[in-house]
């Protein structure tokens, strides 16, 4: 393996490891997985192009990495109050409005996950002391609380976007 392949592979690793996710429910059981993609331009035999998804396989400096939380609720009754938080991964920058999540609340730490809110009321402090609104590349963690009951069986999708730094 040549050095480069290896530090790429060295890099997907720790992005891929450092994806520890924290899910609380009530009232059932949640299962969460948890992917990194790619998107890839693709042409059809007509020429027609169209972006697809692949897994990561490689990716340097500068790529945009798709991180996708899938959750199902594997119990037999709905699960409800579902919170999925997610730490931005390390040596990577979180894309300004990228998260999504059908019936989520969508909010955002910068201060490691200890406090949450919209990302237009974070703040950070300054080396000099004075405070700042955080801007996406200080937002350490994304958390998703679904508003709605989960049936039995059922499934959900939330992730975000980011670029290696």
């Amino acid at each position: 393996m040549r050095i480069s392949n290896l530090i790429l592979s060295t890099t997907l690793i720790a992005l891929l490891s450092s994806l520890s996710l924290n899910v609380l429910a009530a009232d059932g059981a949640i299962k969460v997985r948890s992917i990194a993609q790619i998107e890839v331009e693709v042409t059809a035999k007509d020429g027609s192009k169209t972006m697809e998804r692949k897994p990561v396989e490689k990716a340097v400096p500068g790529t945009e990495i798709i991180f996708t939380n899938s959750f199902e609720n594997i119990s037999t009754k709905a699960a409800s109050d579902i919170v999925i938080n997610n730490p931005i991964p390390n040596s990577t920058t979180y894309k300004a409005g990228s998260a999504f999540g059908q019936d989520c609340e969508i909010l955002f730490s910068a201060d490691g996950g200890k406090t949450f809110g919209v990302a237009e009321s974070l703040k950070i402090k300054a080396s000099d002391g004075a405070e700042h609104i955080a801007l996406p590349k200080d937002y350490t963690h994304i958390r998703w609380s679904y508003k709605k009951q989960l049936p039995a069986g059922n499934t959900g999708e939330v992730g975000f976007r980011a670029t290696i730094n």
